[in-house]
């Protein structure tokens, strides 16, 4: 068992909760399911190991050694899955982010996306890198659940979205999110936690500013895509 690699072909949920939600949502892609040998055999134990077997996943219970990928003494329960991707794009409500670079908060943003319906995510690279354990774990289990790709650039994306409304994210535009028409299917745009988005977005669809106090530079990405997934909701 190696320690996970951003160019290998697997990656790792990092406790039960995880696992749970892999085998829920994206059962097709999980390989082994690891327990700890320190784990009471107890209720979540037995629906663990049952819901394995429900879709033919093998449960390991005598390999403590692999637990050592975690940095939590306490991760009882790891779940082994292969890398996977959307292969088709939904023409529904999209988000899309450019060059995010925090793992965090892209798993958080999964998460955001998940709880508000979003109907696909795109990435646009260069961008943390979604398969990372800690990306999963800060997802909570939601890059299970939305759809998603990685594009090389963002008229790569929008060479394959179709019509949609597009809603570049910006501070410099003086269009106030309160005050814009919000038409579907849309794709809201936001850039680099540091670099935000570049002035060639200004020209891009309807630009839009989240107004906020002079108390603060900015929002934070994950906070502003939130913000955004939720001003659009019916």
């Amino acid at each position: 068992m190696a320690k996970y690699e951003k160019k290998g072909e697997l990656s790792y949920t990092l406790g039960t909760t995880l696992t749970f939600e892999l085998l829920l949502r994206k059962a097709e892609v999980a390989k082994r399911i690891y327990v700890n040998p320190k784990q009471k055999r107890d209720e979540t134990y037995t629906k663990l190991v049952h819901l394995a077997e429900a879709n033919h996943v093998p449960v390991i219970t005598n390999n403590q050694k692999i637990f050592s990928l975690s940095e939590k003494e306490n991760t009882m329960v790891i779940g082994e899955f292969e890398k996977f991707t959307c292969k088709r794009m939904p023409q529904g409500n999209h988000v899309v982010l450019v060059h995010p670079s925090n793992m965090g908060n892209l798993g958080t943003i999964f998460r955001s996306c998940a709880a508000f319906n979003i109907d696909y995510l795109a990435i646009i690279s260069p961008a943390a890198d979604c398969f990372d354990p800690k990306c999963v774990r800060s997802s909570m289990g939601a890059i299970f659940s939305v759809p998603f790709a990685y594009f090389s650039s963002f008229e790569e994306y929008l060479a394959l979205a179709g019509q949609r409304h597009l809603y570049p994210f910006m501070l410099q535009t003086e269009n106030a999110l309160k005050n814009v028409k919000k038409e579907k299917p849309y794709s809201l745009i936001f850039g680099n936690e540091a670099t935000g988005l570049d002035s060639s977005f200004l020209n891009v669809g309807t630009p839009i500013k989240i107004e906020q106090s002079s108390k603060v530079d900015s929002l934070n990405l994950d906070n502003a895509v939130s913000i955004g997934i939720y001003s659009f909701l019916d």
